[in-house]
């Protein structure tokens, strides 16, 4: 196999091939074939003999084109850091990193970071040219930092007003445009004061994020009940807590939130940790608005829907870390499917409330392990001239957790008809 670097990746900033370094404009002056935008390819001088192929639409495309010239001198330019949510971070799962040679430049973040005068290390980056603006929400919180990267001229009055209806109106917005290059140019103003005004595709928004006028909300302990839209379908904030501390929450993990009713199990999940994934299983169509919804007011609009009825529709799946089952339990199969589904070491929790749902819990303990805790919530309400205490039904939690021999044995009953496909 050919180990030698024949492809570099070549990071340019707005001050084009005159503020590169000496080992980028080599490898861009003596490379066979150029991939990049047309925007990149324009900085450049092209030599003689030189092939420069701008982007293929759909981008996908690239990667086999790109490795299609493999042994020759192909050079790749990209914006800035190319391993900041750019080619280069793709271009790795692709090719063996002992053929690749990466040459970055500073990335506008660094760049924004030095105008600002902010530790780079104290941002938050929220990159809304690949991702929904939604996910601002999550980030919000006195003090806060931000910068977005954004996806065209609108994100800037779209930030905006996300801004000032999450009560954060008088945080500080900063509009960079070319940023290191001759035509540089910033804007600030609050986000209620912020104007329409003419601004180049390619910008980013700095966010000082002052005291909101409203509470902000904890990434890290559940949500008020009144956080979300919901007709009565919801898990309540003290057993939620309860709840998702049995589901204990892991970077990167998958949970299936099975009768997912408003989505409040699925998005605190995702509102707890970094790359965590959610897919909300729900089959009432109504509900799966108000998931969409509650997702993107509470900053993960990542979630992912699926309309259907469990268990039919989970065969298929990707095999989850957890599953949360909030309703259905006594629907025949439903716990023998999501126990089958789940991964070695996954955690299954399941609340209930009825006394059928309860002896489908203490069989299955009987038959897999586990623990249950019974919880009783009273809130104290007026009582006439007094108050007394309102107790809510008593909810009974189940939690086992799979060990690798139980993984072996995971047909545990006939397999249900195929999944139905996810709605995004």
């Amino acid at each position: 196999m050919n180990t030698h670097p024949w492809l570099t990746v070549v990071g340019l900033g707005e001050d084009g091939f005159s503020g590169l370094g000496e080992a980028a404009r080599t490898a861009i002056d003596q490379a066979q074939i150029i991939f990049g935008g047309a925007r990149h390819l324009a900085l450049i001088p092209q030599q003689p003999g030189q092939q420069c192929h701008p982007w293929p639409r759909p981008f996908e495309g690239a990667y086999q084109q790109i490795l299609s010239y493999r042994g020759q001198r192909v050079c790749v330019l990209a914006s800035g850091d190319p391993m900041w949510h750019g080619i280069g971070a793709r271009l790795v799962n692709h090719i063996a990193l002992d053929e690749l040679r990466i040459l970055p430049a500073p990335s506008a973040i660094t760049l924004a970071a030095a105008r600002m005068g902010w530790a780079v290390q104290d941002i938050t980056v929220i990159p809304v040219h690949s991702q929904s603006l939604a996910q601002v929400h999550l980030h919000l919180a006195p003090k806060a930092r931000l910068v977005a990267l954004s996806a065209n001229s609108d994100t800037p009055r779209q930030l905006a007003a996300l801004l000032v209806n999450a009560g954060f109106g008088d945080s500080q917005m900063t509009l960079f445009e070319h940023l290191g290059g001759s035509a540089e140019r910033r804007v600030t103003a609050p986000a209620a004061e912020w104007r329409a005004q003419s601004v180049a595709a390619l910008n980013l928004v700095a966010v000082d994020c002052d005291i909101p006028s409203v509470r902000a909300w904890s990434r890290r302990a559940s949500l008020p009940d009144a956080a979300f839209d919901h007709d009565g379908q919801l898990t309540k904030r003290d057993v939620r807590a309860l709840t998702l501390a049995r589901l204990a929450p892991v970077s990167g993990e998958l949970l299936w939130d099975v009768g997912a009713g408003c989505g409040s199990i699925g998005i605190e999940w995702l509102r707890a940790i970094d790359r965590g994934r959610c897919l909300a299983i729900e089959a009432n169509p109504e509900r799966c608005a108000r998931i969409r919804h509650n997702c993107a007011q509470l900053g993960v609009p990542e979630l992912e829907i699926m309309v259907g009825t469990a268990p039919v529709c989970l065969a298929g799946l990707e095999p989850p870390d957890a599953i949360f089952i909030g309703g259905g339990v006594t629907v025949n199969g439903m716990i023998e499917h999501c126990w089958a589904a789940l991964k070695p070491g996954g955690r299954l929790v399941v609340n209930a409330v009825t006394l059928q749902s309860e002896a489908v819990l203490i069989t299955w303990r009987e038959r897999v392990g586990g623990e249950l805790t019974r919880v009783q919530v009273a809130q104290a309400e007026p009582l006439g001239r007094f108050d007394g205490w309102r107790t809510a039904y008593p909810v009974t939690l189940f939690t086992a957790v799979k060990s690798a021999q139980e993984s072996e044995h995971r047909s545990l009953s006939a397999a249900p008809n195929q999944p139905l496909a996810p709605l995004h």
